[in-house]
């Protein structure tokens, strides 16, 4: 418990000042951090991989991480050159290495979309208005922390046992009860006090089962790769998707719904 303390005092001393300072050292956090995650996946495979295919995988995806940010503008659109480059790189690889397998590629594909598009969210919400990035964050927080909460006083159905393991409906349910309770309330006060109330509830509802969807999704990947962690950077609390794995699908969540807040 020391160790896990004592590590999240120092990320947090770490990521907060980026968070509020919130330009280009806020965008350099970001990256190093997408790319110690995609570094995470492409260490569970257990495979050794050509130094130019890690290479392509980390620059693509800090393409996508830093796409729309430099010169900022606040939409949804991704770069085709970007994806091109993308197919075209991986499509080369796959062709010239004879031990890289399409499920090599398709694998590594995803996460760097998913990682990518992801994470270049997290810093368009933040550049565009610090409460969007509070209110993401805080939904996955106060999620998390009741339903350990619930989990461990009350929690005695199972959520998906396969996955995981500690995981109960009732921690589920509380989880989401009180996440949608205080995140919503923190947007209606410092974001949007003329937002519809109804509107606002269920939306942040659904961001926090997305939330907890994240959590077992990479929980059911750790499974198959019969992992604990996917890496120990972070001392009691594993490695860079074990903690960002819960935001990751609150901000796809976020990209769909806002235009209804």
């Amino acid at each position: 418990m020391k160790k896990r303390v004592i590590s999240a005092i120092i990320a947090l001393s770490i990521f907060i000042p980026l968070v509020i300072e919130g330009n280009i050292l806020f965008r350099i956090g970001i990256l190093i951090l997408g790319i110690l995650g995609l570094r995470e996946i492409i260490n569970i495979k257990n495979k050794k991989y050509p130094f130019l295919f890690k290479f392509c995988s980390y620059f693509l995806l800090s393409l996508f991480i830093l796409n729309n940010s430099i010169f900022f503008n606040f939409n949804f659109i991704v770069d085709y050159k970007i994806l091109s480059s993308l197919f075209l790189v991986f499509g080369v690889l796959f062709l010239f290495y004879k031990d890289i397998k399409l499920s090599d590629i398709t694998f590594i594909i995803f996460f760097v979309l998913l990682i990518g598009i992801s994470f270049n969210l997290i810093i368009l919400f933040r550049m565009f208005n610090l409460n969007y990035f509070i209110y993401l964050f805080l939904i996955t927080m106060a999620t998390d922390s009741y339903a350990y909460i619930a989990g461990n006083l009350i929690g005695k159905h199972k959520l998906l046992e396969s996955v995981s393991p500690k995981k109960t409906i009732e921690g589920l349910v509380i989880g989401s009860i009180f996440g949608t309770l205080i995140s919503s309330t923190y947007y209606y006060i410092y974001i949007n006090d003329s937002v519809n109330i109804v509107t606002l509830l269920l939306l942040t509802l659904l961001l926090t089962l997305l939330g907890q969807y994240g959590d077992l999704f990479f929980s059911k990947i750790k499974r198959e790769f019969n992992i604990k962690d996917f890496s120990n950077i972070m001392p009691g609390h594993g490695g860079i998707l074990d903690r960002l794995d819960s935001i990751i699908f609150v901000v796809l969540g976020f990209c769909l719904f806002l235009s209804y807040l």
